[in-house]
């Protein structure tokens, strides 16, 4: 026995109940479960411990930082051991030298990753994307990746230019298409993605190369995937925003998913999602494979003067100053001549849907330290706040960004909270026909931190929750065994002979999140937000231990995954 952890807690991801048990792993994998009399080169104590799954993140932006770094956190840290990249259509190849500024610009404005960041982090080292999936390869990583091949960049490479303005797809365009998507499969990519959503732009506000593109194009791409062996078909959300328009978008994403005899899953928030999920019920229920990714806490976006959302990030005066380090711009905002300019300037129109929501203090609040409230009422939000002492909103948030050194967060709520509760969230966390996910991690550096919701749902929504929780078991299940099966990866997700040494020890009764903080540790010197973890006693990767006691080993066993992977014998 290379390890053995012993006394645990096992909860082996497909039963919500646990038992007491021994595992013993060997070569990466697990060889014995329960009574284990052989002693390991390594013991681990886990009594008074739970000992899952290592846990799988299916909607990640990964493709840029799996280049430029080892660790793929906040992932890592917070019990992830798979995660899957190329979500939303977005990503970095294939790609000729002519067109990265281009694929730059998408994924600086629909991921809100910095250029500076990609032009150092990024290396080019790849044209075809078989060989950006050599590139990953060749550097070792703390956890499993798994990428799809997104759609935006396999447009522009087919199409050039034509592509990049929505033209419409001529039939050596699709030939083309159809090609590389068979050529992406065959080399290892576990499916394709793509989006039509309405709020991702271009850093210049102009609609993705693939929004409003034809079904047609969408078959033909879905038909190479099933041709090269078929996968997984995922996009960001459906197309229309209008309600009476849903039912009809995902119609048509059915279609497409049939075409490609794939697998398929789309995002879905709190809006209309009781009918939503009633008709991927009907669609699963006619012989569909089709899963709504859905997330467990508020959709929202953090707000500071050193992020990319705040109710001034649209102001020309703060635009002007917005490139200073963060201690010359608290300088100037701390003059009352220069608060008086910003509060009395007309906003600018940048193109950039969530830019525009950043004065929305209904839905508003403070995210106070290293215990934030996750369900606070209307009278917590900045607006009632103001209005109970009597003072205008735009200038208390203003102040109120300034406290601490510019260090304060506030929370501006998006969606998952449209009646300021989160009651309705165990009925679409249990539903069979969702799974979760839209972590975003790897993205969205200056707006969120989700990818630390592993842990929340752990904490939150199983232990410290005061209304209805979850199961233990069941949470266990929905981050390991059920997104694994959905990305078609059934050699992971499951504590059993023959599976992946994936494992979390966890600290259950200690576990906990930090409060969130700006973070400068990307290429270029870029900000990220990150939220620390406590409580993960260790995580292993194929029975190599990654991180121990809420720190990184020198350990890197994470490699890519190419293609579906198959349920081990042995189980």
């Amino acid at each position: 026995m290379d390890i053995v952890i012993r006394n645990g807690a096992v909860f082996d991801g497909l039963s919500t109940d646990s038992q007491r048990a021994d595992i013993g792993i060997s070569n990466g994998r697990i060889i014995k479960i329960g009574d284990v009399p052989e002693r390991g080169a390594e013991e681990i104590d886990a009594s008074g411990m739970i000992v899952t799954p290592g846990f799988v993140d299916i909607h990640t932006h990964y493709d840029g930082q799996a280049i430029w770094s080892e660790r793929l956190t906040p992932s890592s840290s917070n019990g992830v051991t798979t995660a899957v990249m190329g979500n939303c259509g977005v990503g970095f190849a294939p790609c000729r030298s002519q067109d990265r500024e281009l694929l730059l610009a998408v994924t600086e404005g629909v991921e809100d990753i910095p250029e500076a960041v990609m032009t150092e982090g990024i290396k080019w080292e790849w044209e075809s994307y078989p060989e950006y999936l050599d590139a990953v390869a060749r550097r070792p990583h703390d956890i499993d990746v798994a990428s799809m091949l997104p759609h935006m960049p396999l447009r522009v490479y087919a199409m050039g230019k034509r592509g990049a303005d929505r033209e419409p797809a001529t039939a050596e365009d699709l030939a083309k298409m159809s090609a590389l998507t068979r050529e992406a499969v065959l080399a290892g990519a576990i499916g394709v993605s793509t989006s039509q959503l309405f709020t991702h732009r271009t850093r210049d506000g102009e609609f993705v190369p693939t929004f409003g593109v034809a079904e047609q194009e969408l078959h033909v791409i879905a038909s190479a995937l099933k041709d090269a062996g078929g996968g997984v078909w995922q996009a960001s959300a459906i197309a229309n925003p209008a309600a009476d328009k849903a039912a009809e978008d995902l119609e048509m994403f059915q279609r497409v998913v049939k075409t490609g005899c794939a697998s398929g899953s789309f995002s879905l928030g709190q809006t209309d999602w009781r009918n939503m999920l009633d008709q991927v019920a009907q669609m699963n229920a006619a012989g569909a494979e089709i899963k709504a990714q859905v997330y467990p806490r508020r959709f929202g976006l953090f707000v500071n003067f050193d992020l990319t959302i705040h109710p001034f990030c649209l102001s020309p005066g703060f635009r002007a100053i917005a490139h200073l380090p963060m201690a010359d711009k608290l300088a100037r905002l701390r003059d009352p001549a220069f608060k008086a300019q910003l509060l009395g300037e007309e906003l600018v129109d940048i193109g950039q849907p969530f830019h525009t929501i950043g004065r929305n203090f209904d839905r508003m609040y403070v995210f106070a330290g290293d215990a934030p409230d996750y369900e606070p009422t209307a009278d917590k939000s900045v607006s009632a706040i103001a209005k109970a002492r009597g003072l205008d909103p735009l200038s208390f948030v203003y102040d109120l960004l300034l406290e601490d050194d510019g260090r304060t967060m506030l929370f501006l709520q998006y969606t998952n909270y449209e009646d300021r509760s989160l009651d309705f969230m165990p009925a679409m966390l249990r539903d069979p026909n969702s799974i979760l996910g839209l972590a975003d991690a790897g993205a969205h550096y200056g707006m969120i931190c989700d990818g630390a919701y592993p842990t929340f749902l752990l904490t939150y929504w199983t232990r410290d929750r005061e209304r209805e929780r979850l199961g233990l078991g069941e949470a266990i299940a929905m981050l390991s065994a059920r997104p694994a099966a959905a990305m078609r990866l059934y050699d992971r997700g499951v504590l059993a002979v023959g599976y992946k040494a994936d494992i979390n020890v966890i600290d259950y009764d200690r576990l906990r999140l930090e409060g969130p903080k700006v973070v400068r540790d990307l290429p270029a010197g870029g900000k990220r937000i990150a939220q620390a973890t406590r409580g993960y006693v260790a995580t292993m990767v194929s029975g190599q231990i990654i991180r121990r006691n809420d720190a990184d080993t020198t350990a890197l066993p994470g490699r890519l995954i190419r293609g579906a992977q198959s349920a081990p014998l042995a189980a």
